[in-house]
């Protein structure tokens, strides 16, 4: 049985319960990259009406953006964009954004953040919104990048007669974006 701190309040932490708890919180780091694969195959087999399954989309995306010689960071970007979906129904950029924040540019997380957005431009008007709302971050120094991402890589992304590398594919590259934060309250702690 592994020991664990005491204290019943944060504030009466000690450094010995933190010599304690370090160990296993970077066992939980590291191990980030499994649980988010395996939450990534909970969207496998979900149509939602779609013409393919939402893995399959993300899959997809990830090719489009790889086969267009985007780096890792972008592709993975793409991969996950959708991995929200299971938790985040009416916010799932929200999930995405959140978990790739620590690891990505922010012009990655940001487009990841309003992806949903600019999709919108392609089928709001249908479901009675309204289709420019993405309009609103017009002049948004990241704006044409959320389009681009949009137009090459999520808007064509749900054709089941085109390329959809496998999983396996791209988990090194989720593995290797993931190794480490480029921006964390406790970056420093768990780089130690």
């Amino acid at each position: 049985m592994t020991a664990r701190a005491t204290f019943t309040r944060m504030e009466d932490s000690t450094q010995a319960d933190w010599a304690l708890i370090m160990p296993e919180a970077m066992k939980m780091a590291r191990a980030l990259p499994d649980r988010v694969l395996a939450h990534l195959q909970l969207l496998d087999g979900d149509f939602g009406g779609f013409p393919i399954d939402r893995l399959s989309h993300c899959r997809q995306s990830a090719t489009l953006a790889y086969r267009d010689g985007r780096d890792e960071e972008y592709v993975v970007c793409a991969l996950l964009h959708d991995i929200g979906d299971t938790l985040g129904t009416y916010n799932h950029p929200d999930i995405a954004a959140a978990i790739l924040k620590p690891f990505v540019s922010e012009a990655n997380h940001w487009m990841v953040q309003h992806h949903g957005i600019f999709q919108g431009y392609n089928f709001f008007h249908h479901i009675g919104l309204d289709r420019h709302m993405r309009d609103q971050f017009q002049g948004h120094p990241h704006y044409a990048h959320t389009a681009t991402f949009v137009e090459r890589y999520d808007n064509p992304a749900f054709d089941a007669q085109a390329e959809i590398l496998p999983l396996s594919f791209f988990e090194p590259m989720v593995r290797r974006v993931m190794a480490a934060p480029r921006q964390s309250v406790y970056k420093a702690a768990l780089e130690r």
